[in-house]
C-alpha cells in the first residue's frame, strides 16, 4: 500500500510499475507475473507544479476524421484522478502480453476509504 499525499507523479509511478513489475525481487523474470497488489490511496491530493496543470495535455482519438479530444491534467484531476496515476503507471510498464494483468494488479483509491484494511502503508522510497 502506497500513500500518494504530496507525492509527485513520475516519482511515485516509478515505484508502483516496479513493484507491478516484480524488479524488486531475487526470483524476478521478465516473462512471468511475479509482482505485487498495489494500492494506491489519497490519489486526489498528489503534488504538482502549477505550469503542468495546464502544460500537461492527455489526448485520445475517438475514431472518426478530426475527432482528437484533448484533455489537460487539471480537468482530469477534477473529472478521476485515478486515471491520472494508472494512465501514468501503464506508460511504464512493457507493452506486452503481461501489461493487462499487471495492471489488474493496481488499485487506485481517490482517499483513503479502500476496502484493503489488511494492508498498512508503507513508506515511499523502499
Amino acid at each position: 500500500m502506497i500513500d500518494a499525499e504530496g507525492q509527485s507523479l513520475g516519482r511515485l509511478s516509478t515505484q508502483v510499475a516496479t513493484l507491478l513489475r516484480g524488479k524488486h525481487r531475487p526470483e524476478f523474470s521478465p516473462h512471468q507475473l511475479c509482482g505485487d497488489q498495489v494500492v494506491v490511496i489519497n490519489a486526489a491530493k498528489l503534488n504538482f507544479h502549477p505550469t503542468k496543470l495546464h502544460r500537461k495535455v492527455y489526448n485520445r482519438h475517438t475514431g472518426f476524421m478530426g475527432h482528437l479530444k484533448t484533455m489537460n491534467l487539471k480537468e482530469l484531476m477534477e473529472k478521476d484522478p485515478t486515471q491520472v496515476i494508472e494512465k501514468a503507471v501503464k506508460g511504464m510498464l512493457p507493452a506486452n502480453r503481461l501489461r493487462p494483468q499487471m495492471l489488474k494488479r493496481l488499485h487506485v483509491y481517490v482517499d483513503d476509504k479502500h476496502e484493503h484494511d489488511a494492508q498498512k502503508p508503507v513508506p515511499f522510497p523502499l
